[in-house]
């Protein structure tokens, strides 16, 4: 996708974009505790490093003067981005045709998809039907169509699939061995990738041979049993040619074709400088091709745009594309582009991202590459509508004036395309944008005659018309893409959507390359680059190409002048926000007599905008708010076209939806009078929908002077009394939300009143806040990695944090990375269920192994664990004197892991007294090392070895251990340990002669009434043991209540049968 988006601006080479230069370092040193101390203006000349031993919150609001500007020189260019599909709730099948009106809800696809699910038997007997029914060129060009998708889903499967082909005599021995070396070097890409080439330089045959083992190895490879269910409900209807026309229906195509390559064959950028209001690059040249991930995964996410990707994008590319998700091509949206649709009912298809992510350019590039011939030969016409346009007719229409008033040369051939439905793409691009909400639950409309457009010369309101397409009502047999920001997909689920997909935006080396080719110079690149990849908030935020337009833009002019301090780059977002601001003041203030003024009115029409949820903004609006446009303020706005080929009015939008949020913030500091803003900021931070979320950390980032000051010399001074009220409501709301975190609401308005705090900056509020709390809960709250970097600080200004619970927040090794640091200062860590892998014990060693470590406490259960972890964590364990409850339960260890833990076990320094290691797939062939460990161990008294199998063999081992009069074994579980009658004369004999045994899990095995006399032997002469469960066994009702008896022999005892 373009890294110039839609929505971006670009410098141009030779652009003048400068920051301010600050003194020696803008940063202040406070020993203080009170949050108001630090408001000072240091005297021109003087540096503006402040240390102050004041006592008050406010004391950190400082204005040291900006110096003189530096010249950096960037371009803009085109990034690869990444779609990812959300998640259609019922099932994750990605193609589906409706076969009926019914078929536009979900629940009746569901019942479609239930009755398309078939038998092993079923699916070969129709593949190799299909095979035999396909010549060697329909072969390979369904190869040919499917071969970036089945690179991935074989990739799980490749050596078996290289098995089969070596057996069938397809592959030599030496192309199978080259195949599975670069699956053992981890490379399943490479390995796939080389398979598939060697098929299709080997021709028509063997590609047979290939498509008849996808079907014997299809089982545990998801996404070639997906493609396989494709074939055997498409399979059949191959097409054969391309879409057939009418003579006298070619010229208008061909003038439309023409119309749409115009429109769409450049990109047209806005930038903030006077001389050069817009760039124009042609589109092939900045754009790279799109990837679409087509799952079902998170069509729900209704997170503010700003953080909603991050924490997926950064899973997606971790782990989870070569599983779980499938990339296919914008080409692929439509599985019409290769096979005849079954029924008459279209399909369609939705592509979410966040703004500035490219869904716009998307669009742009899906017309581009159909008027060029390029894509959707099939499609005779494609119609491209922006809802933002829509929004304009406010009066009834039907289909063929709406289409006229874009297209008007159609004139009157519409009634043939109404005849040919199914060579019709309809494209609606950003429904976030569209003022009249479509309830496409709403069943009202399909009876009510006023809301129904079943006719194109229908008279309706437009929304109408937009409903009754995508549902299919309106011309069935057409197709239909709709693009939307992720939190507008809500509305989309009850239509019959067959393509869900999310554009994730810049993966791995992609960011570092946006930046190489945004600045002329590398070395300046290069230095943005590392300050961001160093600086956890800025890099989560640049998966996003306008995020990183903005960084770029703002960063570029701190690596450019020699003297520029490092220590002064911006590090949160308000900071960089404001830079931001500060570079366009530079290029545009001397135009404006009171620039202060113009952005007052600017930031309160952008709180208005916030307050009704509206982006675009009409002259009218501009009148309201006693705007004019002009040079300076098209600086902040960028101005649109109502129509791309016609000059009919003009609209207003700021670039990014985040610099429409800072204006509003800025704005409150601006006034000079900000009557009560306690007042005003309670009110907004009540809303539910988070649509003033971002719009209060700014307001809390601009209370901080590191924030501010940039901006001073341009705007004047903040009133003072609108910081001191702003750290004063900050302050309130974090101390009547600390405790409150009983439900899921009250720990994500905790979570966001510390970004309230990371964003203010203010070390000296938060200590007087946050400094003595003592338990942070978290547990079952989605993290993101900026989630985890703010708790970081919180957690580094605490001195008193004993016990940190954040299972099932899902932040997996990256977020883990993020807090990682201050986690040796808390006592009790619950860490389960966040899928950590390996990577996260390597961090988790580390804080084992510092010096002040006070973890006493560790949960790990349920994190992806594997035996590759246990060397760091043995090695940490014979270190640490702190930890002495572990718990790594429902990890895949296996024999090798758990004796890499028995030799920290046996090692005199570990501390471990309670030990889970429950369901970690051990067998008896670790049961010596146990007992190894258990001889030389003196301070392990809980020991959980269920779930296991561990087994009568294992158990006689462990005996000789419970033997050993220095054991200190006070809790054993061996519930589902594989055990049978056969072990019970060993462990009655052990047990008896154990002193400290108090607790013992027998239950879940397979015990029968043979070892009842043993097991009461052992209960009667155990005299420390006060628990014994038996459930879940195979005794008999009257050895039952034998059992159970035993409670009476002494007081104390439970038996549990």
């Amino acid at each position: 996708m373009s890294l110039l988006s839609s929505k971006q601006i670009s410098s141009s080479e030779g652009s003048q974009i400068q920051a301010p230069a600050p003194g020696e370092d803008d940063q202040t040193t406070g020993t203080g505790t009170s949050e108001h101390s630090q408001i000072q203006t240091p005297a021109p000349g003087e540096g503006d490093q402040t240390t102050g031993t004041g006592t008050s919150e406010h004391s950190q609001i400082q204005h040291p003067a900006p110096g003189e500007g530096d010249q950096t020189t960037g371009t803009g260019t085109c990034e690869h981005s990444q779609i990812q599909a959300p998640a259609p709730g019922e099932d994750d099948q990605t193609i589906e045709t409706d076969t009926s009106e019914q078929s536009s809800t979900q629940d009746h696809s569901k019942r479609e998809d239930d009755q398309t699910i078939v038998t092993g038997t079923d699916l070969i007997s129709t593949i190799s039907e299909f095979l035999t029914k396909c010549d060697d060129f329909q072969l390979f060009r369904l190869t040919k169509f499917y071969r970036d998708r089945l690179e991935q889903a074989i990739e799980e499967g490749v050596d078996r699939v290289s098995s089969l082909l070596t057996d069938e005599w397809v592959f030599s021995g030496q192309e199978h061995q080259k195949i599975t070396e670069l699956v053992e070097k981890g490379n399943r890409a490479g390995s796939s990738k080389l398979l598939l080439n060697l098929v299709m330089e080997k021709g028509s045959l063997v590609r047979r041979v290939m498509w008849e083992s996808f079907v014997k190895v299809r089982h545990g490879v998801p996404k070639l049993d997906k493609i396989l269910k494709e074939l055997q409900e498409f399979g059949m209807n191959m097409k054969q040619d391309a879409s057939k026309i009418s003579n006298h229906l070619k010229d208008v195509q061909q003038k439309h074709k023409e119309t749409l390559r115009k429109q769409t064959e450049r990109l047209t950028v806005n930038t903030i400088l006077i001389k050069e209001k817009v760039n124009i690059f042609q589109l092939i040249d900045r754009y790279a091709e799109l990837t679409i991930i087509s799952t079902v995964r998170d069509r729900t996410l209704v997170e503010h745009e700003l953080l909603a990707r991050g924490r997926d994008h950064e899973e997606w590319r971790k782990k989870h594309l070569r599983r779980e998700l499938e990339k296919i091509r914008t080409d692929q949206l439509f599985q019409s582009s290769f096979f005849q649709k079954k029924s008459k009912s279209g399909s369609s298809a939705a592509v979410s991202g966040v703004p500035g992510i490219g869904k716009t350019t998307m669009v742009q590039k899906i017309v581009y590459d159909w008027a060029t011939g390029k894509i959707y030969p099939h499609f005779q016409f494609v119609f491209s509508f922006k809802f933002r346009d829509l929004n304009s007719i406010n009066c009834r229409i039907n289909l063929r004036n709406l289409i006229l008033d874009q297209y008007p040369y159609f004139g009157n051939v519409l009634g043939e395309l109404w005849k040919n439905p199914e060579g019709l793409l309809f494209i609606f691009d950003s429904l976030d944008e569209f003022n009249d909400r479509i309830d496409f639950a709403d069943t009202r409309r399909n009876i009510e005659p006023q809301s129904m457009c079943t006719d194109p010369e229908c008279w309706c309101e437009v929304s109408d018309i937009v409903y009754s397409l995508i549902q299919h009502k309106l011309l069935p047999g057409c197709s239909v893409l709709v693009t939307s920001r992720p939190t507008e997909l809500h509305l989309l689920e009850k239509t019959g959507i067959s393509v869900w997909a999310e554009i994730l935006g810049f993966v791995g080396d992609e960011r570092k390359e946006y930046f190489n080719k945004f600045f002329e110079d590398q070395t300046v690149a290069a230095a943005v680059f590392k300050h961001v990849e160093e600086n956890e908030i800025l890099y989560t935020m640049c998966y996003n190409p306008s995020y990183c337009w903005i960084l770029g833009l703002s960063l570029g002019p701190f690596f450019t002048q020699r003297d520029r301090k490092q220590q002064q780059v911006p590090k949160t977002i308000t900071q960089l926000y404001s830079y931001y601001i500060y570079n366009i003041l530079k290029n545009h203030g001397r135009e404006i007599e009171s620039p202060r003024d113009v952005l007052l009115k600017l930031g309160e029409m952008a709180f208005a905008g916030v307050s009704e949820k509206k982006i675009v903004f009409r002259n009218g609006d501009l009148i309201e708010s006693n705007l004019q446009p002009s040079q300076f303020l098209s600086g902040f706005l960028m101005e649109l076209l109502e129509r791309d080929d016609s000059v009919q009015s003009v609209v207003y939008t700021f670039p990014h939806l985040t610099i429409q949020e800072f204006a509003a913030a800025l704005a409150q500091f601006l006034t000079p009078d900000p009557g009560n803003i306690r007042k005003l900021l309670s009110e907004v931070h009540s809303e539910e929908d988070g649509r003033f979320e971002i719009f209060l950390r700014f307001v809390a980032g601009l209370s901080s002077p590191q924030a501010a000051w940039p901006l001073v010399k341009f705007l004047g001074p903040f009133l003072h009394q609108t910081t001191c009220r702003v750290i004063d409501w900050v302050k309130e709301k974090v101390e009547g939300q600390i405790g409150n975190t009983e439900s899921e609401s009250g720990k994500r308005n905790l979570l966001n009143t510390f970004h309230y705090l990371f964003e203010s900056q203010n070390k000296a509020l938060a200590r007087s806040t946050v400094g003595s709390m003592k338990t942070l809960t978290f547990s079952e709250l989605r993290l993101t990695p900026i989630d985890c970097v703010v708790l970081s600080q919180i957690i580094g200004l605490c001195d008193t944090i004993q016990h940190l619970d954040l299972e099932r927040c899902l932040i997996q090794s990256e977020g883990l990375q993020r807090v990682g640091p201050v986690l040796h200062k808390c006592q009790a860590l619950r860490l389960g269920y966040n899928n950590l892998g390996d990577p996260g014990v390597k961090l988790l060693s580390v804080a084992l192994t510092n010096p002040d470590c006070k973890i006493q406490k560790m949960e790990l259960y349920d994190n992806a664990l594997t035996h590759s972890c246990t060397k760091d964590l043995a090695c940490a364990l014979s270190i640490n004197q702190s930890l002495t409850d572990l718990n790594l339960g429902n990890n895949k260890l296996g024999d090798s892991g758990v004796k890499q833990l028995c030799l920290a076990l046996g090692n005199p320094n570990c501390k471990i007294q309670k030990l889970g290691l429950g369901a970690v797939a051990l067998t008896t062939s670790c049961a010596e090392s146990l007992v190894d460990a258990l001889r030389t161990n003196h301070s392990l008294t809980d020991l959980d070895l269920s779930v296991s199998n561990l087994g009568d063999s294992g158990v006689k081992l462990l005996s000789a251990a419970l033997r050993n009069p220095d054991c200190k074994i006070q809790t054993l579980n061996l519930w589902s340990a594989g055990l049978t009658d056969s072990c019970v004369e060993d462990l009655d004999s052990a047990v008896s002669e154990n002193r400290s045994l108090k607790d013992l899990n027998l239950g879940s095995n397979s015990f029968t009434d043979q070892c009842a006399p043993a097991l009461q032997h052992l209960t009667l002469t155990c005299r420390s043991l006060q628990r014994m469960l038996l459930l879940e066994n195979l005794f008999s009702p009257t050895t039952k209540r034998h059992l159970r008896a035993l409670r009476e022999s002494r007081s104390r005892l439970s038996v549990i049968v």
